[in-house]
Order: C-alpha cells, then structure tokens, then sequence
C-alpha cells in the first residue's frame, strides 16, 4: 500500500485512506460531488479543478507558460504536474485512461 502522503500521522494517512476507499465504493457521480462540497470548500474544489485541467493540458502538449496563463497558476505548481505525469507508473495517466 502507497502512502498518500510524506510526514502525515497515522490517523490522517487512515482518514484518507478512508475518503479513497469510500469515494471508489461508487459509481454515482452526484453523490461524490455532493460529497466534494461537503468536504472541500470552494476554493479548495477550484484547486483541485486547476490542478486536474493543468494535467490535462500536459498532456495534451500545451506549454507550462500558456497552461500558467491559460489557469492563473504558478509555473512551480505546473512543474510539479508535469513532473508526476511524466513518472513510468503515473497516477495522473492511469485515471485520465478511465475517461477514454
């Protein structure tokens, strides 16, 4: 099992074990939205929106300075993006070839 992430406790790497688990439990995607409003506010939801289009747009071959123009984010946050998706067992292309 993969940490989800670096110098977390145990009780929060569980707690996002938990949203994982719980989030792939279904298919309704009304429920997970509605979920994701429960849980994130709507800064945190636009994040998380940004960071996903920014990966889109990586892969799709747009540059880090027109995908910075393009979503209002900092070449540092798109560097991070283009870093993970180029990783050989990348996440971020495993679930972009779900949506194919």
């Amino acid at each position: 099992m993969n940490s989800i992430g670096a110098a977390l406790s145990p009780d929060v790497e569980r707690a996002l074990r938990e949203i994982c688990q719980v989030t792939a439990m279904t298919t309704d995607e009304n429920l997970i939205a509605d979920f994701f409003d429960c849980l994130f506010t709507p800064s945190e939801r636009q994040d998380m929106a940004k960071r996903w289009l920014l990966v889109r747009e990586i892969i799709s071959g747009t540059t880090q300075r027109e995908i910075s123009r393009k979503l209002g984010l900092s070449l540092c946050k798109i560097t991070r993006g283009s870093r993970e998706v180029k990783k050989p067992d990348s996440a971020f292309k495993k679930m972009l070839a779900l949506l194919s």
